[in-house]
């Protein structure tokens, strides 16, 4: 059985959604951003559903952001399971965060962003107070068997974050899917550092084209997703999801009809009214069509004297 907590965030995503799934172990699916507003909402939908914090057995992450993983913290009984790659925003050691600044900002110098816009490497932080700080216990890969229910298989479904998870019951064909899909939007695939610094950075977009087409080949009727109501109709929404996608690749494509561009010139005219405002999502959602475009052999790219991508049709 499974109980859906609807809980409140400072994001302008609004809600998100927590699960309480039942059965040999009593799971919390994510956990909400760490604010007073969301613990108060996590506390009272557990209740509602017949049992206090202290009866949580383990915490399950779908991945690492803020608003799905807030209050590992108020779980201190709990074994606390995800994707390895949650563990280095959950510990945050200095090293890391270190990295973090220096991937980010090497990031906006290849992608022709102004100086000016540098001080969005320190904004990307901000996020991170509003993460718990729980170690992970376990750490769950693709084709596991989620501890407690045997009848729920952990699916690795990267793109939107580096440590997406899935959840499958081949028996109740429900899928508990975080972020991969929502019922009236797509997930931005955000850019983000790989656990190794010497691999390249990872492509989120193909990353999540892909995982959209793995559930696509499931029985699913039913996704509880991460914000707002369940979805249905999973095989014709990701078919529609995936074409839009492609469109806006080649809108992209189109913009550079009259030569090379940079990422920020593209995302200047991809989002005109909201680049300054939300410069990290728009410039990983350019990115990813750039991505998409390179890998489907449109573009082909190349390196200014100052170290700039350059992109033009090919």
């Amino acid at each position: 059985m499974i109980h859906k907590i609807i809980v409140p965030t400072p994001f302008a995503v609004g809600d998100v959604n927590a699960y309480i799934v039942k059965g040999d172990a009593l799971t919390l699916i994510d956990a909400g951003p760490k604010t007073e507003q969301a613990l108060s909402a996590l506390t009272q939908g557990i209740k509602e559903a017949g049992y206090e914090l202290t009866d949580i057995e383990q915490v399950v992450l779908t991945h690492h952001h803020p608003d799905h993983a807030g209050w590992t913290d108020a779980f201190e009984q709990a074994t606390i399971l995800g994707h390895e790659y949650n563990q280095v925003w959950m510990t945050r050691d200095e090293d890391f965060l270190q990295y973090h600044d220096r991937f980010y900002l090497q990031c906006l110098k290849e992608e022709g962003v102004p100086e000016e816009y540098f001080n969005w490497v320190e904004k990307m932080r901000r996020p991170l107070s509003l993460l718990g700080s729980r170690s992970l216990d376990t750490y769950l890969c693709e084709g596991d068997i989620l501890p407690g229910h045997p009848d729920i298989q952990v699916l690795e479904t990267l793109g939107h974050a580096q440590s997406h998870l899935a959840f499958w019951s081949e028996s109740s064909k429900v899928l508990i899917g975080g972020d991969l899909i929502l019922e009236k939007i797509s997930s931005n695939p955000l850019i983000e550092p790989p656990l190794n610094p010497q691999e390249e950075r990872p492509k989120s977009m193909l990353q999540y084209n892909a995982s959209l087409k793995k559930i696509q080949q499931l029985p699913i009727e039913k996704v509880y997703s991460g914000h707002g109501n369940e979805v249905f109709n999973i095989k014709e929404l990701v078919t529609i999801r995936l074409e839009k996608q492609r469109e806006r690749a080649l809108k992209v494509l189109d913009m550079m009809n009259d030569g090379e561009k940079t990422i920020f010139e593209l995302t200047k005219q991809l989002f005109p009214k909201v680049y300054e405002k939300e410069l990290g999502l728009t410039l990983s959602e350019t990115i990813g069509q750039i991505d998409y475009l390179i890998d489907n052999g449109l573009i082909i790219a190349k390196r200014n004297e100052k170290g700039i991508l350059l992109y033009e049709q090919n």
